[in-house]
């Protein structure tokens, strides 16, 4: 009988250990701090795992104190490489895991493992070397998933290794068809790429694989977020919630997810929240700001934004700094905001940054900022020229409603050479020469107006467009006695308004045999 209590002890003290494990690859670090810790002091492998929970809360001393207790132990050992990256050195942490790999001797994989492991998931390792050591230890272990799944981790961090790493993490399910964590891979594989119906396929045999594995509810909200479906986002995250454990990962990943599925005022709530707790992580204020920004809170939006922006450093995106112009551009400081405009696109590495602009250009529109709006629209079709002709439409119109007629000129101009099939180009054209041309004088607009209307035809649907039009060709048909071509474009207005003033000036100055000035009013 004592033997047999022995054997169930030891059994479920194993047991205990993979449960602690377990919950460090599903990213619940404080429940498996909580079970790793009593079984540390007797288990050099429940240490190592310990040491590695600490690390990822942030805990550098305590993991390093951790691992030393097991000064000869291959994977504590590799635990101080992943401290050394940690803090930095680089090549401290290189030399302790080749130190480590050294341990390995024959059919002995473990270090080879562990030292490659230091170098996948810590920066500033060679990654190259990791594959290397793990495909060593394939040669005396063929059958582990979990090399396999680190491999594919590694082949992700060199270029073009994405093919690879999908290898790996395929051979990965085949060894274990229940490995929750491989299909996880694979779905952000699809995903990273876009292909977000496989991306969803393999999150979904995740967690069809270990149900209770929280990490697939967090990966299918993204999925579901980035295919739109932004209720099934809501969805996934909180059965996350309700699996994960309740620290600050995962609390962090629901409020991102509120946001991303357009739930501000969750979000703000949310966010409220943590804060209250006394977290002071940089991006609960961010996300709350950019709720706020989207809620038209600007002044709260402001605050919140400007705390953010003003954590020690993090990873800014492009995006970021967009929406923080926006912040200023909403509480009319536009040079506040096209400074960080332009700082978005500074740092924004994407081939293609035709939408960043557009969208910086529509909140200067928005905002009524006309000319600022056509610099940033004119930025947009001169580095893309190929865009769409309505880019070239708003940067002369914006430019003409900031009564800067050159540039407005010039940029319809482009618009009509690039894209002759557009008669909207040619009309502005006129709209502009009109404006500068309100009384006729010179009759600049003429040309334009009368393209254009060879163009489209008196039966245009936009009648006030063909009125502007008839009205100008009248004014400077009536200035140089052209009485056949006013005779035409007063029969033309006369069918469309018969009460005009333009037209019953003309009218009673002939009947009058007189000429008086015409204001041409309504000509801009």
């Amino acid at each position: 009988m004592v033997i047999a209590a022995i054997v169930i002890a030891a059994g479920l003290k194993a047991q205990s250990v993979d449960d602690g494990i377990k919950m460090y690859r599903y990213e619940c670090y404080s429940r498996a701090e909580e079970t790793l810790k009593p079984l540390a002091a007797a288990n050099a492998r429940a240490n190592y795992y310990l040491g590695l929970t600490l690390l990822e809360q942030g805990k550098t001393d305590e993991a390093q104190a951790i691992f030393a207790k097991y000064p000869e132990d291959a994977a504590n050992i590799a635990g101080t490489a992943r401290v050394a990256f940690k803090r930095n050195s680089a090549t401290q942490g290189a030399q302790i895991a080749m130190a480590v790999s050294g341990k390995a001797k024959k059919k002995d994989w473990e270090p080879l493992y562990f030292a490659a492991d230091a170098i996948t998931y810590s920066e500033g390792g060679n990654a190259q070397q990791a594959i290397d050591w793990y495909k060593k230890a394939l040669e005396s272990v063929q059958n582990n998933a979990y090399i396999y799944i680190s491999l594919g981790d590694a082949y992700q961090k060199i270029q073009g290794g994405g093919g690879e790493a999908m290898n790996s993490y395929e051979k990965a399910t085949s060894i274990d068809p229940k490995n929750s964590l491989a299909y996880s891979r694979i779905g952000k594989l699809w995903y990273d790429a876009r292909n977000y119906p496989l991306a969803l396929e393999n999150y979904g045999k995740a967690k069809d694989a270990d149900p209770n594995n929280p990490l697939p509810y967090r990966d299918l909200a993204y999925a579901y977020y980035s295919s739109g479906k932004y209720d099934l986002a809501k969805q996934n995250i909180q059965r996350y919630m309700e699996l994960a454990c309740q620290d600050e990962n995962a609390e962090r990943a629901y409020l991102e997810i509120l946001y991303l599925s357009k739930d501000y005022n969750g979000a703000i709530q949310k966010a409220n929240e943590l804060i209250q707790k006394g977290n002071k992580n940089c991006n609960i204020r961010g996300i709350k700001g950019f709720s706020e920004l989207e809620l038209n809170d600007s002044t709260n939006a402001l605050q919140d934004l400007n705390i953010y922006f003003n954590c020690p450093p993090k990873k800014i995106t492009p995006i970021d700094y967009t929406n923080y112009g926006r912040v200023f551009l909403k509480n009319s400081m536009p040079d506040s905001a096209d400074f960080y405009f332009n700082k978005a696109i500074s740092i924004d590495t994407s081939k293609n940054k035709s939408d960043t602009y557009r969208m910086i250009a529509e909140a200067f529109k928005e905002k009524k900022v006309y000319l600022k709006a056509a610099t940033w629209y004119e930025r947009l079709v001169k580095e893309y020229p190929e865009t769409q002709p309505v880019d070239y439409f708003w940067a002369g119109a914006m430019y003409y409603y900031g009564q800067d007629y050159p540039n407005a000129d010039r940029l319809f101009e482009m618009m009509e050479t690039k894209y002759p099939d557009q008669p909207s180009a040619t009309y502005w054209r006129g709209r502009v020469g009109a404006a500068q041309d309100p009384q006729g004088e010179n009759c600049k607009a003429a040309p334009y107006f009368a393209k254009w209307l060879d163009k489209v035809g008196p039966n245009y649907d936009k009648k006030n467009d063909l009125k502007l039009a008839y009205q100008y060709l009248l004014l400077c048909s009536y200035k140089a006695k052209d009485k056949p071509t006013m005779q035409k474009y007063m029969d033309l207005l006369r069918a469309m308004d018969p009460s005009d003033s333009l037209l019953k000036q003309i009218e009673d100055a002939e009947k009058a045999g007189s000429k008086p000035a015409p204001s041409g009013k309504g000509k801009k």
